[in-house]
């Protein structure tokens, strides 16, 4: 009988003959939900702006280009975002007419930018926004202009007398 087996075997293996196998198959469906999400990343947590004798008789200080807030933002929504900013101390200690903001960051694709200083305030402030997904990192640089400097007194003793106030980025999808 096992001769049998083996003959056979070797007969169907010089004839071409194998074994048949039965194979099946299938698929699956492999679906991400992505979701419209932003992000933000604060580079400058805090500037101190000093006053030249030059910048007292101009009656204002700047901090501008390298020299501003650098935040940086991306967002994978197709609609893209903006960037806000705000002033939401209870006591500022720097009127927020004095403090006013501008960016010359470039706008993303179809969007725009504050480019002109003006007054920050207590609620959001439209500072940058792109009609895009982002997907890099975008370096946004807020510049930052004080007036009216002679209105803030030094207490007098050695050193500065310092005035501070917290701004609030913000980014939301568009």
């Amino acid at each position: 009988m096992k001769r049998c087996a083996l003959l056979f075997a070797v007969l169907a293996l010089c004839v071409g003959i194998t074994p048949a196998f039965a194979v099946t198959s299938g698929t699956s469906n492999v679906t991400l939900a992505a979701s419209a999400n932003t992000m933000i990343q604060i580079v400058d947590p805090a500037i101190t702006l000093t006053p030249t004798s030059t910048d007292y008789d101009n009656d204002f200080v700047v901090a501008a280009g390298a020299s501003g807030l650098r935040v940086q933002v991306k967002t994978n929504s197709s609609t893209g975002m903006v960037l806000k900013v705000k002033c939401a101390d209870a006591t500022p200690q720097i009127a927020l007419a004095d403090l006013l903001v501008k960016t010359a960051t470039a706008a993303g694709t179809g969007g725009s930018t504050l480019n002109s200083y003006t007054a920050i305030t207590g609620a959001d402030q439209n500072l940058w926004s792109t009609t895009v997904a982002q997907h890099p990192w975008q370096v946004v640089t807020t510049d930052l202009r004080v007036q009216n400097l002679n209105a803030y007194d030094d207490a007098g003793s050695a050193g500065t007398t310092s005035y501070t106030n917290t701004l609030t980025y913000t980014v939301v999808t568009q």
